[in-house]
């Protein structure tokens, strides 16, 4: 059977898991914190970006969507301020371990979720046709997301 859009994001999934763990135990005055903290900025911002687009609005077009819908938005714009606070502090102070410890939960509880809740119901809403063209779409843009994010 073709890739669906579950199987692209689930790939996504393990990689900013492993980056959130990876970055977590990075030595505090390392390149290699910096470099990781980048990858994982740089992740969760093109997935969010090709996930609300290729299923979430697809999803906030049905009534039994809409709660879910926000709820994953809501989530999003939280992980987004935390980035934007980790990229304003010093990497090398414990304030700013103690912050990405709490955008790897936050990161770990939104996944879990999604994977758990989110999925069953968009799967219900969306036909096999539409999640493996969401698949496509899915991964082009975040293909093209990360290009323009690693160029900024």
């Amino acid at each position: 059977m073709p890739e669906t859009i579950y199987d692209a994001l689930r790939e996504s999934h393990e990689r900013q898991r492993s980056l959130c763990r990876k970055l977590l135990r990075s030595p505090p005055h390392s390149e290699r914190r910096i470099e990781l903290f980048t990858e994982l900025r740089i992740e969760l911002a093109a997935h969010a970006a090709a996930e609300e687009r290729f299923l979430y609005a697809p999803i906030l077009m049905h009534d039994a969507g809409l709660d879910a819908s926000r709820h994953a938005l809501h989530e999003h714009h939280q992980m987004d301020e935390l980035v934007e606070d980790l990229q304003v502090r010093d990497h090398t102070g414990a304030a700013w371990m103690a912050k990405a410890k709490q955008l790897s939960e936050k990161v770990h509880h939104h996944l879990r979720e999604e994977e758990r809740k989110f999925f069953q119901v968009s799967g219900k809403l969306l036909t096999d046709t539409q999640k493996i063209r969401a698949a496509q779409r899915y991964r082009r843009d975040h293909a093209r997301m990360e290009r323009k994010l690693r160029a900024e």
